[in-house]
């Protein structure tokens, strides 16, 4: 492993390694935390990459989810990266829970001051990547992506926008057309400079252009505290058919928000991810 990195803790786990991580970021000028979990004999082994939501962090997958057994089994890396720069200080940044620091929202913001250090796009896409692949024992051409609320769509966005670099994608109750939500209206108007630029960071809009070549594999709850306000699957779904995108949408009675949730799918989307990426 590289000096760039710090180490802040390292635990064995399901016979593999899980790991937490700070180096200093080069798209966001600020540390950056990951996590990382490595199963036993590891070797150019498919990334898995998770965005958690908002409010959370490095850590909430990895603690929350329950992916590591399954993962181990699959021989299936998991990096989980925070969910904004933190500390840069600009005014506004800790006012608001979904805005701000915990609320980056996976783009690079063009608005000022936000546009300086809020480029979690980068560092998602290109230069965390890049630390994983220069440290860790994984594939530089096999990597999959997916996420929860904000983090689902930042997973779906990521692989519309780079489907050569993410080749499976999958979601947890995302927010999947935020240019028509209160969520994405609030975070898109004070991170970029202008209202032009919203589809470039919208799931619904950018299927509607070019379709993802694969399966997306998306999971709602229908007792989701926020499916109406903020999450509307039905838009996603309808993006989908306009434009023949393959979309399993599945639509889960009863549950909620929370990782009780995720943990109980996990399985599913792990294996679609592995069977998705064993085709590379």
């Amino acid at each position: 492993m590289t000096d760039t990195i710090e180490t802040r803790s390292e635990q064995r786990c399901f016979g593999g390694t899980q790991g937490y991580y700070t180096h200093q970021s080069v798209s966001t000028g600020t540390a950056m935390n990951f996590a990382v979990f490595v199963p036993e004999g590891a070797s150019n082994a498919a990334a898995l990459y998770y965005l958690a939501g908002l409010t959370c962090n490095d850590e909430t997958f990895m603690v929350k989810a329950g992916a590591q057994r399954l993962a181990s089994e699959l021989g299936l890396v998991l990096i989980a990266c925070d969910t904004s720069p933190r500390g840069l200080g600009y005014d506004g940044e800790d006012d608001d829970w979904d805005f701000g620091t915990g609320a980056g929202f996976y783009l690079n913001a063009t608005a000022e001051p936000w546009k300086t250090g809020y480029r979690m796009a980068d560092y998602i896409n290109d230069e965390l990547p890049a630390l994983i692949e220069a440290n860790f024992p994984v594939s530089d051409s096999t990597r999959g992506i997916f996420g929860h609320s904000m983090g689902g769509h930042g997973a779906l966005v990521t692989a519309l926008r780079n489907p050569q670099r993410c080749q499976s994608v999958s979601a947890f109750a995302p927010i999947g057309n935020p240019v028509n939500v209160p969520w994405g209206k609030k975070a898109f108007s004070h991170y970029l400079k202008s209202e032009s630029e919203w589809a470039e960071w919208d799931a619904c809009e950018l299927i509607k252009r070019q379709p993802y070549r694969g399966e997306m594999l998306v999971d709602q709850g229908l007792g989701d505290q926020f499916l109406e306000r903020e999450l509307k699957p039905e838009l996603l779904e309808a993006a989908a058919v306009q434009a023949g995108q393959q979309l399993q949408l599945r639509r889960q009675a009863r549950y909620d928000h929370s990782y009780y949730f995720i943990q109980t799918f996990m399985a599913d989307h792990l294996r679609h991810h592995a069977a998705q990426l064993s085709q590379n």
